[in-house]
């Protein structure tokens, strides 16, 4: 699965640089673009990002409705682009989650993954930025009318472990995509870099497809040699099982 360059096209985002009135033509070309590199390949999806706008539901600077047309306008131009599904991602309100989910399955036939980001309390437990827990994220996501859910960013390999546990636990029959981050970064000389090699990364794929992972990919920090590393973990886990 190859995903379309569009995570922040959404015309929120695209405001603050003049451009969204360009939204709808510039999520079909990303669309094109990832479709495109194939070069013709037809055993490969293309998946479409769309990422949160930045507006809050709870501070009251857009509605729902407004959510809902936002992202409706983004997926329906993925779709015109060539896009097979759209990955709803690094989500942490489940209302804005649930608004994108709407659209998206109201005003396209894409298959719809929804994935959060989860920080990891002093208590051990995994919320989003605003409260959620991962049950309560994959339930909110299934409700809506994901067909798939799961976690993305945020955390390295091992860390989605967890996460994935309670979703499985909360929800056995649904398929988790997890695409981690290269681990959590670090500064160095006033960039952030991701320190998990590809190996690193690799070595927790087993554990992750134990727990109920359906789909296991990369975020930030990852590079063609840590997907190709996590793409051999699932081969052999495949092999052995």
């Amino acid at each position: 699965m190859v995903q379309t360059n569009s995570f922040g096209a959404n015309r929120f985002k695209l405001e603050h640089f003049g451009l969204a009135n360009k939204a709808a033509e510039i999520n079909e070309a990303a669309a094109r673009a990832s479709r495109a590199a194939l070069r013709g390949v037809t055993d490969k999806f293309i998946i479409a990002s769309a990422g949160p706008t930045g507006k809050m539901l709870i501070a009251e600077d857009v509605t729902e409705s407004e959510l809902y047309d936002a992202f409706a306008e983004q997926a329906t131009a993925l779709e015109r682009g060539g896009a097979d599904a759209i990955c709803i991602e690094t989500m942490t309100d489940v209302g804005e989650a649930a608004a994108a989910i709407k659209a998206a399955r109201e005003n396209t036939s894409l298959e719809i993954i929804a994935t959060f980001t989860f920080d990891r309390s002093l208590q051990g437990t995994y919320r989003t930025m605003m409260g959620i827990s991962p049950e309560r994220a994959a339930a909110a996501a299934l409700e809506a009318g994901a067909d798939i859910t799961g976690a993305n960013c945020g955390n390295g390999m091992k860390q989605m472990i967890d996460i994935v546990k309670e979703m499985k636990a909360a929800f056995p029959d649904a398929f988790l995509l997890v695409h981690a981050n290269a681990g959590s970064p670090v500064n160095v000389g006033g960039r952030d870099f991701f320190p998990e090699t590809p190996d690193i990364m690799a070595s927790h794929v087993h554990e992750l497809l134990d727990a109920g992972a359906s789909i296991v990919g990369g975020c930030c920090g990852t590079t063609p040699a840590h997907i190709a590393a996590i793409r051999a973990a699932v081969d052999s886990y495949i092999e052995t099982h």
